[in-house]
């Protein structure tokens, strides 16, 4: 099967701001993609030798390298990533099939659109508390993308009902003391099992796990450099560099009494959304 697939590539899509940055990071959340969180999720993926693997929301391509090794020269695993700067990690790193694209209107490049509809799985790790905008979309495009055999399945994790409890709420005072409204800014999309288990069957999936993970998240910086990967470019998108770091500064100093330790370590507290749906046959 490896002959007849495509080489690495990406999609022609226009152009739009990539503000991500790979280097930043795998400085400062390499842990997202450590075994030691990571583990359960792929326990509930259960890749096989030979599967057709969709990764979405890929980012620097650690974990699509490690399907590939599961799947082997029999399978294929295709990564796929709104940030072209990640894509480009991901290639660097060994992922053979990627491209570029909007998860929430997933379109495939030419070259792999015979490959739609193929995929055994569909997998996401970490992505789609970032699909804010229409997170019934992205599971629309893993109905596209899935095998209509009764058998497809859609599995992942991702930020749930409490996720980030206490920073979050300290960014939207800060935003809102400073004359910004952190409604529009807040970038994240934290649903409850209930609240996603409905749009799942909305779509004909038919959900045989779903739950809520609380995660103790050391980080291997402070609180700051946190908010510099994933908060700089939306909730403090609207501030100068200087306004931009004084509001992250007065976040941290919000925040120290809950996530930092008595000897300076800052973790978060992280609530991990994990679900395996099955998309039924008659869809």
């Amino acid at each position: 099967m490896a002959s007849n697939t495509p080489s690495n590539t990406n999609s022609t899509t226009t152009e739009v701001k990539d503000t991500w940055s790979a280097e930043l990071y795998n400085k400062n959340a390499s842990f997202v993609y450590s075994p030691a969180f990571t583990s359960a999720v792929l326990s509930l993926l259960e890749a096989k030798p030979g599967e057709r693997i969709l990764d979405v929301g890929c980012g620097s391509g650690e974990i699509t390298v490690d399907l590939q090794k599961v799947v082997g020269e029999g399978g294929m695993v295709v990564g796929t990533d709104f940030s072209r700067d990640m894509i480009e990690k991901s290639k660097v790193n060994g992922v053979k099939h990627t491209f570029v694209a909007d998860a929430q209107a997933l379109e495939f490049p030419s070259d792999l659109q015979p490959y739609s509809g193929t995929f055994d799985a569909v997998f996401t790790n970490a992505a789609l508390h970032w699909c804010k905008r229409d997170p019934a979309g992205v599971i629309k495009s893993a109905k596209a993308a899935l095998k209509k055999d009764g058998k497809g399945r859609f599995v992942g994790e991702f930020g749930g009902y409490l996720n980030c409890v206490g920073i979050r709420g300290a960014i939207h005072s800060v935003l809102r003391r400073r004359g910004y409204d952190p409604e529009r800014l807040d970038p994240w999309y934290f649903p409850s099992t209930q609240d996603y288990q409905t749009l799942l069957e909305s779509e004909g999936f038919e959900v045989k796990h779903i739950s809520l993970n609380p995660r103790i998240t050391p980080l291997p910086g402070d609180l700051v450099g946190w908010q510099q990967t994933f908060c700089r470019e939306s909730c403090f998108a609207d501030m100068t560099d200087q306004e931009a770091e004084e509001a992250m500064k007065e976040v941290q100093a919000l925040c120290t009494v809950d996530c930092q330790d008595a000897s300076g370590k800052w973790s978060i507290m992280y609530v991990r959304l994990r679900f395996v749906a099955v998309l039924c046959q008659k869809v």
